[in-house]
């Protein structure tokens, strides 16, 4: 035992699971840590990152809930233990004689309770009854995955799939999200490939699971598929995260890299004295004077080399004067547009993001986190991504939101995601439909959407009361128009005012919707969402006499807010001009239009 000491982490779940605090901590917890789920009798193993390195900086596992230092203070024994001195590296615990079941990791600082990173629940499952391999740990996109298989329980319906690490795989022996790839695995023992065509390069994990469920029949094996072509990073000039004069710095650039990334490694070519780049793509030093820190980095694998210059902004007073936040439904995760991950990133960095409330998720979330070093809260439809630490979480609300609460330096701000129903569309029933004022209010409620927006401001209540210290965010695809675009004094379709729920419900509640805020004139603004791609009614909802005609277009994503924030600028933004009959060449990876709001913090 360690002393009695107990033990918290900072941690990004592979396959799909969030970062998840057992609660906000009171100091900042500004490292890294990242573990998988395993069989009992397996080792745990684990990675970390910390811009405050130390001899005596370790690593704890706790059963959960049990004794671990939620507080940061001592409660009780750890049940693992190891130091993690560096300022990164990777480790092992062993898990031979512990129970199955939820445990929490924990990284702490110098022997003590105080979290280097935020405390991470990982599985430990019942010994598997079978064993998975694969002829080689990395694979050329398009090289099928050899994988070698065997079983005591067999069954026609085994099955293989491989996941995004992490991702949707089910981390804890339950169904989070759909695999990209899966083959059947039937005897007690065999082999099968598994196909890598058309996806993207980055680390996956291969999952050996029981007659067409989730139970596991090995341990997960993990890989990374590597791109074709030269590397390369998404785009050749991009900001990471603030920094602050006389503070411990840390950022990634170590997953940004898109082709081929076979041998793998970065160097620092030009910069200031004060910066440091590992060879794992880590940022880190301490700055000692305000301004803008640029930095050449060069990303080099055995087929080439690649060159970004980046910029670190540091602060002198508050660490993230303002916030460029941002609400975006990915379009099944990017996934209808070839190389969608790419061109998400390329967006993200090109933009100068720092939080996003991202709905039809499918996953994109963790993948996008993985390769930016941000962090990230998610279910399979929504999710909150955000380049500042995430703190505390609101599970899955109305069944339709998550919520997580972000670390900006002196002022925290809370961020709700959320994706209403889609249909019935009132768009349509307006446009095509000409149904009455009340009969459009109707079809709200028989949508779902109505009751979804009244929970979710309900669940808001404590967030909402606090916001005058705390601000709250309120992004989503709400699928319904606005009602201060549908005016007496800007008519649609024949119609002068309409209070739409979805909006007013908000607005009720004291939320402020900030593209209105920034452009008062919805004549003269539409600031429309739906939908950069379609512009054509493709039919379908009931009104396929009207396919072919021009598609109603609205504005039906939103970020609202609430608490000292001002509004600097808020825009509906996409790139290029979508195609509606070839979507898949699109450089825009959405078929909605994302809402970058930039606010002041005050």
């Amino acid at each position: 035992m360690r002393r009695l000491l107990p033990l918290v982490f900072a941690l990004l779940v592979g396959a799909l699971s969030a970062v998840v605090p057992v609660r906000a901590a009171s100091a900042a917890a500004d490292g890294t840590l990242t573990a998988s789920s395993v069989a009992v009798g397996s080792d745990l193993r684990f990675t970390y990152s910390t811009p405050r390195p130390n001899a005596k900086n370790w690593v704890g596992l706790y059963t959960d809930p049990g004794n671990g230092p939620v507080n940061q203070v001592y409660v009780g024994a750890s049940t693992k233990w190891a130091y993690a001195s560096a300022a990164s590296g990777s480790g092992t615990l062993p898990t031979s004689g512990l129970a199955a079941g939820s445990y929490v990791l924990y990284f702490l600082y110098n022997d003590g309770y105080t979290w280097l990173a935020q405390p991470v629940k990982v599985q430990l499952t019942s010994a598997s009854s079978g064993s998975l391999k694969i002829a080689s740990a990395t694979v050329a996109a398009g090289t099928p995955i050899q994988a070698t298989y065997a079983t005591s329980k067999v069954s026609s319906t085994n099955w293989l799939g491989l996941y995004h690490n992490p991702g949707n795989g089910p981390v804890n022996q339950a169904f989070v999200g759909a695999s990209e790839q899966w083959a059947y695995a039937t005897g007690s023992s065999g082999t099968a490939a598994i196909p890598t065509d058309g996806l993207t390069a980055g680390d996956y994990i291969l999952y050996y699971l029981y007659n067409d469920g989730y139970t596991w029949l090995a341990q997960p094996v993990t890989l990374r598929i590597t791109g074709s072509g030269t590397p390369h990073f998404p785009t050749g000039a991009f900001t990471l995260r603030n920094a602050k004069v006389g503070a411990a710095y840390s950022a990634s650039v170590g997953g940004l890299v898109q082709g081929n990334t076979a041998g793998l490694t970065f160097a620092k070519t030009s910069g200031p004295a004060w910066v440091s780049v590992s060879s794992s793509g880590a940022v880190t030093g301490t700055p000692t004077a305000g301004g803008t820190a640029t930095v050449g980095i060069r990303a080099t694998t055995s087929t080439g080399s690649a060159d970004a210059t980046v910029s670190i902004k540091i602060q002198t007073a508050a660490l993230v004067p303002q916030v460029r936040a941002m609400s975006w439904n990915l379009w099944h995760g990017g996934t209808v547009v070839s190389n969608g991950l790419e061109k998400e990133l390329k967006f993200l960095l090109d933009q100068d993001v720092d939080v996003v409330g991202i709905q039809e998720n499918s996953g994109a979330a963790a993948q996008l986190a993985g390769a930016l070093g941000w962090s990230y809260y998610q279910n399979s439809d929504v999710a909150v991504l955000s380049r500042y630490p995430i703190t505390a979480t609101t599970p899955t609300t109305a069944g339709v939101a998550v919520a997580a609460k972000i670390d900006l330096g002196s002022r925290s701000l809370k961020l709700w995601s959320a994706h209403l129903g889609y249909t019935p569309y009132g768009p349509y029933d307006a446009c095509f439909g000409h149904l009455s004022v009340q009969q459009l209010l109707d079809r709200e409620a028989s949508s779902g959407r109505t009751g979804q927006i009244n929970g979710i401001i309900s669940a808001m209540a404590s967030d909402l009361a606090a916001s005058a210290s705390t601000p709250v965010l309120l992004t989503g695809d709400f699928n319904a128009p606005s009602h201060l675009d549908w005016t007496a004094a800007n008519p649609r379709c024949g119609y002068g005012a309409v209070p739409w729920p979805s909006s007013t419900a908000p607005a009720n509640a004291g939320l402020t919707d900030s593209y209105r805020a920034a452009h008062p004139n919805p004549a003269q603004s539409p600031g429309n969402t739906w939908s950069p791609v379609d512009k054509t009614f493709a039919g379908g909802y009931g009104y396929d006499s009207h396919t072919g005609e021009a598609e109603p277009q609205d504005r039906i994503d939103f970020v609202h807010y609430r608490g000292p924030l001002s509004v600097v600028s808020s825009e509906a933004l996409w790139v290029g001009t979508p195609s509606q009959s070839n979507p898949a060449g699109n450089a825009w990876p959405s078929d909605h239009a994302a809402v970058l709001t930039v606010f002041q913090v005050n």
